[in-house]
């Protein structure tokens, strides 16, 4: 038991439990009142994983200030400082997209089943930061893809949907199997499937090639499922084709899973020094995958014109960014360039899931996905508007947003580990992407609008998502200590 007296899996099993939960009353209680019903209890059940899982940082679960962390079926699964934070980060993101939701699928079919399934996928990420086993980490993996297929390919009536989900699935079908793989070449180098254990043999220095392979196959499976390039490529089309509030949760919630598991499997069972004697100096390999994702999803997102699909690309460079934090350990790290990747992810979670959010806005609205539909926008809905541009500030690194802060820490935390090379990409690429992100502010806010622009209604749910992710974004400006300190704690933790 945790120092709560929760079990410690408290937030997996709420997010669990609830959808269960949304498919019995989709059962009990069906009908056209339903969709609010459904949308309540999905967001009831995310904000009550989130509060367990922030209540739990709070408390010290699992951290070493309480006696260090938990570990539950054997080891397989771990709660510590880095699962309970990327648990918030997930949970935060579920309970805006359940909300948002509600405006965008009211009128669809199987209302129940999104739900569901989007609270199974959550499951899935949770459980992804927790697991401490190759094994665990591929039915996690599965848990939160399985649910993904499906939510892209909802709108069945869409073509652009249907393509976009099966597109999803063959990639992360030869993903999964390319990740299983390196898992099996490590278990043969090995003999061990749990983190630490393989920490262990990588020490012994056995078998290096076996196991340098398997790494590498491992990296490249936590790749597709960050939207790293060259394993990016499924991430326009999916994020185009899906339900807007599905391309949020994927953008953000789905990338941040991918980049804990990246996290723990690197750092706990390949630890640098020994892993590099091997000649799997991973480090090195995250550092030149950090430049070239930067890069070309900054000048990607720089040649589109659809609004959404820009975001998608615009996504890839914020995996590149993030992944600096990972490549700086192979310098003189101390914790704090790790901690900045998890405090970009945590902002990213509400300037990214906002801006897809607003997209979703505009599609109700009937506004088409280009930069010049948006034009004049901000005559018909200024609130909207004002909240959008926060998030494209904020993703382009402007004191606007707390986006600032997570960058300006993760420069900070290159150029101290010796890795000051990358911060220059980093700044570089920010300054490439204030070029597309301030193209929609443009459209928004100077452009005439067209004629024809009409602005008929406000949904609640959207409108209220999308106005909480920007105060929220806006608000770690002054309210930063806290993120940074908690991640900071729990990578120096891990390390």
């Amino acid at each position: 038991m945790a120092a709560t007296e929760l079990p410690t899996l408290t937030p997996q099993l709420l997010l669990a439990l609830t959808a269960l939960l949304v498919m019995v009353v989709d059962t009990l209680r069906p009908g056209t009142r339903r969709v609010g019903v459904l949308a309540g209890v999905a967001a009831s059940g995310a904000l009550a994983a989130l509060g367990t899982a922030a209540f739990f940082l709070a408390s010290g679960t699992g951290q070493p200030s309480t006696g260090g962390a938990f570990t539950e079926f054997g080891g397989a699964l771990v709660v510590d400082g880095m699962s309970l934070f990327f648990t918030v980060i997930v949970a935060a993101v579920t309970a805006l997209v359940a909300v948002a939701s509600y405006d965008y699928v009211r009128d669809e079919p199987h209302v129940g089943m999104y739900f569901s399934l989007v609270l199974l996928a959550a499951t899935g990420m949770s459980l992804m930061a927790s697991a401490n086993s190759l094994a665990t980490i591929f039915v996690a993996l599965e848990l939160a893809s399985l649910p993904s297929y499906a939510l892209v390919a909802y709108l069945k009536t869409n073509r652009g949907s249907v393509e976009a989900g099966l597109k999803y699935f063959i990639v992360g079908a030869i993903a999964s199997s390319i990740f299983a793989f390196g898992a099996s070449l490590v278990f043969a180098a090995t003999g061990a499937l749990a983190l630490p254990a393989i920490a262990d043999a990588v020490a012994s220095g056995s078998n290096p090639g076996l196991l340098a392979l398997g790494g590498l196959l491992l990296i490249a499976g936590f790749a597709y499922k960050t939207a790293s390039v060259p394993f990016h490529f499924w991430a326009p089309e999916a994020y185009e084709g899906a339900p807007a509030p599905i391309s949020a949760f994927l953008s953000s919630a789905s990338k941040a899973a991918g980049f804990v598991v990246a996290i723990r499997t690197l750092v706990v069972a390949f630890p640098v020094a020994d892993a590099a004697a091997l000649g799997f100096d991973w480090p090195l390999v995250l550092a030149a995958l950090a430049v070239v994702t930067m890069t070309l999803g900054n000048f990607a997102a720089a040649t589109q014109e659809n609004v959404k699909r820009m975001l998608a690309y615009s996504s890839v460079g914020h995996a590149g960014y993030v992944l600096i934090g990972l490549a700086a350990l192979g310098g003189d790290a101390d914790g704090l360039v790790l901690g900045a990747s998890m405090m970009h992810l945590f902002v990213y979670g509400f300037m990214n899931t906002g801006a897809f959010l607003f997209v979703a806005l505009a599609e109700h609205w009937g506004v088409g996905r280009t930069f010049e539909d948006y034009n004049g926008l901000a005559t018909r809905a200024p609130l909207a508007c004002a909240a959008m541009a926060v998030f494209m500030f904020s993703l382009a690194g402007l004191p606007i947003g707390a986006g600032f802060l997570s960058k300006y820490v993760l420069l900070a935390g290159a150029v101290d580990a010796g890795y000051w090379w990358l911060g220059v990409f980093l700044l570089v690429n920010s300054a490439l992407s204030l070029y597309y992100y301030s193209r929609v502010v443009k459209a928004m806010w100077i452009e005439e609008p067209a004629n024809d622009l009409a602005v008929e209604s406000r949904p609640v749910g959207l409108y209220a998502a999308v106005v909480v992710a920007a105060v929220v974004t806006v608000a770690l400006l002054v309210a930063f200590d806290p993120v940074s300190d908690t991640a900071v704690r729990a990578a120096q933790a891990l390390l």
